[in-house]
């Protein structure tokens, strides 16, 4: 396995290339969970990983509750699978509380007012079922709960560590929260060990190659936890040496003879790039500026066998997804026929005519 290989390896691991499964709950299960930052571009990422999905697949997926966007890991948004959230949610939740106490503190969010708090939001949401954010700032402010200076933001994010609330059904294409226990009737509970050994499986399994810095950063564990969920798979697990770096895959990966010729059109904040530490396997160093911020923004990428080639930008006119692409170099430029095949698809998702420009 050569530097070049690896992000074509990635592109099968991660269900890219080839895509083997149906329905977005499998997906997100498999791949533990999936940055949903961006709500829009993150249905897209999951949309690209399946066979023929469309938006009102994943749309459908998110209203059931068998998919479920919360606060988990790093912190920040993911796409869940209701079978993870409940024992996901209890490996990060007090590390994560910890990590907002200063900042709580500052913002006069004592233990006093976030019980308050919560209790407000279980009251609304108890006889409401599905509420948008705005619509829970409007009940909190009714109690005499301060939301501005981004209370809310930290309010509600830790009603989820707190296991209260997670995301609800769509209501006219807004997101909701709704009650946790209304949406996973059945919580899959693991102790510490079980679930250090499952989050570790799943990430080693769906990102590989990866390596140990990856799956800490990634997955937001201490050093110590997450080097002990390393030694609790190995035996299923085998390493190669890259440059002297050492990448895990499991014991059954299957490495393709021969790597097919890809474009794909990834969303921002895709796990392609933002679930490993070290991207430069993906993208040359000098283009790192271009792709991800120095403050964690992703934009949607251009990608061309295994590697970050470009950027690409949508708009949408009544039915119509306008596409404008560009890329980093000469060498890496493309036909306008090459990523009519990528854009088509995700026209398909999107069920919108498309009008693809190159720059």
């Amino acid at each position: 396995m050569n530097q070049k290989d690896i992000g074509k390896l990635r592109l099968l691991s991660q269900q890219i290339e080839n895509p083997k499964l149906a329905s977005a709950k499998e997906l997100v299960n498999k791949m533990a969970a999936m940055q949903a930052q961006d709500f829009n571009m993150a249905k897209w990422a999951i949309g690209l990983r399946l066979n023929k999905a469309t938006e009102g697949n994943i749309d459908a997926a998110i209203n059931s509750g068998e998919i479920i966007r919360v606060h988990v890991l790093r912190p920040t948004w993911h796409f869940v699978s209701a079978d993870d959230i409940s024992w996901m949610l209890e490996l990060s939740a007090a590390r994560l509380k910890a990590s907002m106490r200063g900042r709580n503190n500052q913002l006069e969010l004592t233990e006093k007012v976030l019980k308050k708090c919560n209790k407000t939001i279980e009251r609304f949401l108890s006889s409401a079922k599905h509420a948008t954010r705005k619509e829970l700032i409007i009940e909190l402010n009714k109690s005499k709960i301060a939301t501005d200076e981004n209370r809310a933001s930290h309010i509600l994010m830790n009603a989820e560590l707190e296991k209260i609330i997670c995301s609800g059904k769509m209501k006219e294409k807004q997101t909701t929260y709704a009650l946790l226990e209304e949406r996973v009737k059945t919580p899959k509970h693991l102790s510490k060990e079980e679930s250090l050994f499952t989050l570790a499986t799943k990430y080693f399994e769906s990102h590989c190659p990866a390596t140990l810095h990856d799956f800490i950063w990634w997955s937001g564990l201490t050093i110590t936890d997450a080097k002990h969920a390393l030694e609790m798979i190995k035996d299923k697990f085998v390493s190669e040496k890259t440059d002297s770096t050492e990448y895990w895959f499991p014991n059954s990966f299957s490495f393709p003879k021969k790597f097919k010729e890809s474009i794909f059109l990834l969303p921002a904040f895709d796990e392609f790039l933002i679930s490993y530490k070290d991207r430069t396997p993906a993208i040359t160093r000098e283009h790192h500026g271009k792709a991800f911020s120095n403050n964690g923004i992703f934009w949607p990428t251009i990608v061309i066998n295994g590697q970050v080639a470009g950027l690409w930008k949508r708009e949408i006119k009544k039915d119509t997804l306008n596409i404008e692409a560009g890329f980093f170099d000469r060498k890496h430029k493309v036909s306008k026929s090459d990523l009519q095949k990528s854009s088509d698809r995700l026209g398909s998702f999107l069920n919108l005519k498309i009008n693809l420009v190159l720059k």
